[in-house]
């Protein structure tokens, strides 16, 4: 079979890339595993780091709807969905996350469409669709079939991207999924223009020396899950029959709550007090607006149900990350 992996070249395309290598297998449109033979990683800047007859690596732009025919053609049965522009920027360069977090996923969708069999579509959502500007905006928890407010940008277009997925799966255009998913954590690498970055920058800078600027307060909560649960809960997302997800094609991705000072206290524990102490408080009004937003607890009954799992504790996190690294 062949498979594509949009946003491909990134932290999470490359390392989902190498799963599926891993597993050698993923589930065809006749429910049945099938031999992956051919993986496509398409993304705006080449992935690297593939050693691998299966892998082919292509560049282009993924708003661009031929380019999308092409990549897609007639005999791909599965695609991941990742290319996105994260929170803060899509948030700040109004237009471009509306060409990358909106047009793209609708190229993609009618590129799909045209393909002669119903291949499987794994759209990544964000628990971003849900916005609560004040307590009691959403439920505590937010729960699956809670109605989709959305108050930033990305949030929108993550909204919009996951009704249309639903829609072309209703008509029978494509097998998809939306899985919406928590804030990754920890995130190797720079920061970046999310406005959650500094969730996995209070671990990652810290531990490499530097100092980490933390813009909102230490009794603000998070939803979060590790860069390892995210792959398998994205294959598990994969493999579930589509008739599973019921009659809205989204679920939200187990997660674990976490207070940002109870990040910084595991930190101490895991890496010691030195390392701790490179955490700085500096109060950004814009990205403490974004957050406060996205609500900080889901019940995942649904994504639990059908074999997702969330991360057990903190500390386990951090040491996943300082073992990865090494």
């Amino acid at each position: 079979m062949r498979a594509v992996i949009t946003g491909g070249a990134g932290f999470l395309g490359s390392r989902l890339a190498r799963k599926i290598l891993e597993r050698g297998t993923l589930i065809d449109a006749d429910g049945a595993q099938h031999e992956v033979r051919e993986l496509v990683l398409f993304d705006v800047v080449p992935a690297a780091g593939f050693d691998d007859p299966r892998v082919k690596v292509v560049t282009g732009d993924v708003a661009d709807p031929q380019t999308v025919r092409t990549l897609i053609g007639s005999h791909t049965q599965s695609v991941f969905h990742l290319a996105a522009i994260v929170s803060g920027q899509a948030e700040a360069e109004f237009d471009l996350g509306m060409r990358i977090n909106f047009d793209a996923t609708r190229h993609l969708l009618e590129a799909m469409r045209a393909m002669p069999t119903p291949g499987r579509l794994v759209f990544t959502s964000s628990l971003a669709v849900f916005g609560a500007a004040a307590p009691g905006d959403v439920p505590d928890p937010v729960r699956d079939d809670t109605a989709l407010t959305p108050l930033s940008s990305y949030g929108v277009q993550k909204a919009m991207g996951e009704l249309m997925v639903n829609d072309y799966s209703r008509k029978g255009f494509v097998d998809g999924r939306a899985l919406r998913l928590p804030t990754i954590t920890v995130r190797p690498g720079k920061p970046n223009a999310a406005a959650s970055s500094f969730a996995s920058g209070i671990i990652r800078e810290p531990l490499s020396g530097v100092d980490a600027i933390v813009p909102v307060g230490p009794d603000t909560r998070m939803w979060i899950l590790s860069p390892k649960s995210v792959i398998d809960n994205l294959i598990v997302g994969h493999e579930v029959d589509g008739s599973a997800f019921g009659s809205y094609r989204a679920v939200s991705v187990p997660g674990m709550q976490v207070r940002i000072g109870d990040m910084a206290e595991a930190l101490a524990r895991v890496a010691g007090l030195e390392v701790a102490a490179r955490i700085k408080w500096q109060h950004d009004p814009r990205i403490d607006r974004i957050v406060k937003t996205w609500p900080s607890n889901f019940d995942c009954a649904k994504g639990l149900r059908l074999g997702m799992k969330a991360d057990s504790n903190f500390d386990d996190i951090i040491r996943a990350h300082i073992a990865d690294q090494r």
